[in-house]
């Protein structure tokens, strides 16, 4: 499976911004996907995930209320909606793919596949 992350630029704080991650090669409606960030010389954190059907999702205590994670499964593509940025959401954007079927997940050793990331930066 290929994902394909986008959407990242330069934004003021406060701003808003929306990443998506476009997936191929493989049954995307049939997992759970997550976003997960990693700002420069900070460890890789978890961000949001969605399930398989949209219906459920899970968000970081770092972005809850001020993102919205989301998914169009006809479009095989996932979305971040960032608002109220901060700088500290400065950071590479990663999309990754869980195909363990459980629950909804922060942990990023159950996500197989990984994009490539997009950039984020919001000045201050």
């Amino acid at each position: 499976v290929q994902l394909q992350a986008s959407g990242g630029g330069l934004v003021q704080a406060g701003g808003s911004l929306r990443v998506s991650c476009a997936a191929s090669g493989r049954t995307f409606r049939s997992y759970h996907m997550g976003w997960f960030r990693q700002a420069p010389g900070k460890e890789r954190e978890f961000v949001a995930a969605i399930s398989w059907s949209g219906g459920s999702t899970y968000y970081a205590d770092s972005v809850k209320g001020r993102s919205t994670i989301s998914r169009d499964n006809a479009k095989n593509t996932i979305y971040l909606q960032l608002n109220s940025l901060k700088p500290e959401d400065t950071a590479v954007y990663y999309c990754a793919l869980d195909t363990t079927r459980g629950y909804l997940t922060g942990d990023s050793y159950k996500y197989d596949y990984w994009g490539q990331g997009t950039l984020v930066t919001v000045s201050s």
